[in-house]
């Protein structure tokens, strides 16, 4: 007769168990996001519960100007197609300089809006540390621009750049002209507080940046992994 398992033992073999269910069910939920869109993210239902009503179109990003695209990857991560969701070269340069700049990959807040939380917190930023690679491995380049371009914020209850390019300039999201897409980028950072209608100087500045960054990415081919 075999001795009786112990207590412990059979906590033990429940809490790897569990551990594997969550894990399997992480894998899954992401993988799955590679060929479904995502129907909502927390911080837009946060965000609808708060103001009532969002402004929010999901839009296939053949039907996204390709400037608007390259104009989020030069002012977010010029380096895009040359990592595999993290870009090693500016978190050395963010430690270089005491953390006073961010370092976050397009992946990386792909991530962040699509399966996690907004704010600063050392498990938010370990989940999305786990999380990045697997979206690397799962998704195309192209993928991960298209789910930033729609779950990204806009404005106070716009959100993806369908939204955004009716509500400021009057024309959907095919129609972007260089201009309006750098500007649509320029207030990405903090899109609550930045006008890409009326532009302040920094939003200029910024925007003018992003259009000569668009450009150059295009030439030397750094646009070449989400682009037909």
């Amino acid at each position: 007769m075999p001795p009786p398992v112990r207590p412990v033992r059979r906590l033990v073999r429940w809490a790897l168990r569990g551990l594997l269910a969550v894990v399997l069910a992480l894998a899954l939920w992401v993988g799955s996001y590679a060929v479904i869109n995502p129907p909502t993210t927390f911080y837009i239902l946060a965000e609808q519960r708060r103001l009532g009503e969002l402004d929010r179109q999901w839009v296939s990003l053949d039907a996204i100007a390709p400037v608007m695209a390259r104009s989020v990857v030069a002012a977010e991560d010029a380096n895009f197609c040359d990592h595999w969701g993290f870009d090693m070269a500016a978190i050395r340069a963010a430690i270089n300089e005491g953390g006073t700049r961010g370092a976050s990959t397009l992946t990386q807040q792909v991530v962040k809006n699509a399966f996690l939380w907004h704010g600063r917190n050392w498990v938010r930023k370990a989940l999305e540390t786990l999380i990045t690679p697997l979206v690397e491995l799962t998704w195309s380049k192209r993928r991960i621009v298209e789910v930033y371009l729609n779950v990204a914020e806009f404005g106070e209850g716009i959100f993806g750049v369908e939204a955004a390019a009716r509500r400021y300039f009057g024309v959907g999201p095919e129609a972007l002209s260089p201009v309006q897409a750098a500007r649509l980028a320029a207030i990405l950072p903090s899109p609550k507080a930045r006008s890409a209608v009326h532009p302040a100087d920094y939003v200029r500045r910024r925007a003018a940046r992003i259009m000569d960054g668009a450009a150059t990415i295009r030439a030397d081919g750094r646009a070449g992994c989400f682009e037909d």
